[in-house]
C-alpha cells in the first residue's frame, strides 16, 4: 500500500523510528517526553532572549516572570532526566540523545536565569509564547487522559496526520495577532457603529455567573447557525471540510481548522457578545471554558458522561458529528449545548454506541498542511 502520511511524518519516522517496542518501560515514552519537553524548553529560552519578536504584546504585562522562570528550569531538568532514562532503557539512543541535547542547549543559553533581551518596542510580533504555554498546558492535561482512558487504545499519539494538526496549532497561535485582529474586526466595527452604551451598562450590572451563562447560550446559538451554514453552503464547506478530514480524533485534531474557517466563525460568534458588552471576567471565563471544552470534545477518551449528555456536549456527541456513517452527516452542530440540536431536529446520538470511523467519504482533502490550505481554492477552481 502507498504511504499516505504527510512528508514531515515520514521524515520523523526515519529519524526517530525503530523496531523496538513502545510499551511502558521500554524507554520510548520517556524519550518522546524528553524530546517534547526539551523542544518546549529551548523555545522558552528563545522567547526570553528575543521577546521583541516572539512574545505577544498584549500578554507581556500579565506574565508572572518568577513563576515562568521556575517552570522553565523545571522543564529543562525534567527533559534531561527523561532523556537519560531513555538512554538507559532503549537500545537505539536517538530519542534520549535528542531530548538531552535540547535540554542542554536550553541550559547553555541561560536556562531559567536567561536575561530578557530586546527593547520591547515592536508592535507586530509572533506569538511563540502563547503557542508554547498553550501547547504545554494542553498536552499536560490531555495526553495523560488519553493514555489512561483511551476509547481506541491502539490509536496512539502519532496517528495519521498528527504533524499536520500540530502545524495548524502552531500557525493559529504564532499568528495570534493577525488572527485576533481579523476576528475582532466585525465586533469593533459594529460596536462603534451601534454604540449600545445603555444596553451594555444593563448587561454588566448582572451577576457574573449569569453573564457567563448568557455568553455560553448566545455564543452557541450563533455558532450553531454558522456551523450549519458551513455544512450547507458549498463555498463554505470547501473550507470546513479541512476540519472534517481527520480520520482519527484526539486532543490535537480539533486544531485542524482552515484559517478562513477560524476567522469567519470566531469573528461572527464574538460579534453579538461584544455588542452586548459583557463584563471582562465573564468573557474571560467563557474563553477559558471554550479553550478546554473544544479540545475535550475531540479527545480520544471513552468517557460517556451520560448525566451531562442532555445539557452539555460530550466527546461522544461531537464524535458523531465527525462520523463517517451516512446517517450522521450534517448532525450535532452545537459545540456546547446539545439541546440546541434537539430543538432544531439535527441531533444524532444513537444508544450508547460510538462512530465506526471518522472523516469524509473518499478522503478528498490532502493530508499535508499546505495542501489543506489551498484545497478550498483548488475545489473552487474545479467548480
Amino acid at each position: 500500500m502507498p504511504d499516505t502520511r504527510p512528508p514531515l511524518e515520514r521524515l520523523l519516522d526515519r529519524v526517530f523510528g525503530d523496531d523496538e517496542p513502545a510499551r511502558l518501560g521500554s524507554g520510548w515514552a520517556s524519550g518522546v517526553a524528553a524530546v517534547f519537553l526539551g523542544a518546549m524548553a529551548l523555545g522558552g529560552v528563545l522567547v526570553f532572549r528575543f521577546p521583541d519578536w516572539l512574545t505577544t504584546v498584549q500578554f507581556r504585562a500579565a506574565y508572572p516572570l518568577p513563576v515562568l522562570r521556575a517552570l522553565l528550569q523545571a522543564v529543562i531538568g525534567l527533559a534531561f532526566a527523561l532523556g537519560c532514562l531513555s538512554l538507559w532503557l532503549r537500545r537505539r539512543k536517538v530519542l534520549g540523545l535528542t531530548g538531552c541535547g535540547l535540554a542542554l542547549a536550553a541550559a547553555l543559553l541561560g536556562g531559567g536565569s536567561v536575561p530578557i533581551g530586546g527593547a520591547l518596542d515592536r508592535d507586530v510580533t509572533l506569538g511563540v509564547d502563547w503557542f508554547l504555554l498553550n501547547l504545554l498546558l494542553t498536552a499536560a492535561i490531555f495526553v495523560p487522559l488519553e493514555r489512561l482512558f483511551p476509547r481506541l487504545p491502539a490509536q496512539g499519539p502519532f496517528r495519521l496526520g498528527w504533524t499536520t494538526d500540530g502545524l495548524h496549532f502552531l500557525v493559529s497561535h504564532v499568528l495570534v495577532q493577525v488572527v485576533s485582529f481579523l476576528i475582532l474586526l466585525p465586533s469593533v466595527a459594529a460596536t462603534s457603529l451601534l454604540q449600545p452604551a445603555v444596553l451594555q451598562s444593563i448587561v454588566r450590572r448582572q451577576p457574573l455567573v449569569l453573564q457567563f451563562l448568557e455568553i455560553l447560550l448566545l455564543a452557541d446559538l450563533t455558532q450553531y447557525a454558522i456551523h450549519r451554514a458551513f455544512h450547507r453552503v458549498p463555498l463554505l464547506w470547501r473550507f470546513h471540510s479541512v476540519h472534517h478530514s481527520s480520520r482519527d480524533l484526539d486532543w490535537l485534531a480539533g486544531s485542524r481548522l482552515h484559517l478562513v474557517d477560524v476567522v469567519v466563525t470566531r469573528g461572527l460568534v464574538l460579534l453579538p457578545i461584544s455588542c452586548l458588552g459583557f463584563a471582562p471576567p465573564a468573557l474571560y471565563g467563557y474563553l477559558v471554558f471554550v479553550s478546554f471544552h473544544a479540545v475535550f470534545i475531540h479527545a480520544n477518551v471513552r468517557f460517556r458522561l451520560a448525566a451531562l449528555e442532555p445539557v452539555l456536549v460530550t466527546p461522544r456527541f461531537h464524535h458523531w458529528h465527525h462520523a463517517i456513517e451516512p446517517e450522521a452527516r450534517d448532525r450535532n452542530f452545537a459545540v456546547h449545548l446539545p439541546w440546541i440540536d434537539r430543538v432544531f431536529g439535527t441531533a444524532h446520538l444513537p444508544g450508547e454506541s460510538w462512530p465506526a470511523g471518522y472523516g469524509i467519504a473518499g478522503h478528498p482533502v490532502p493530508e499535508e498542511y499546505l495542501g489543506q490550505l489551498v484545497h478550498p481554492l483548488r475545489a473552487s477552481v474545479r467548480a
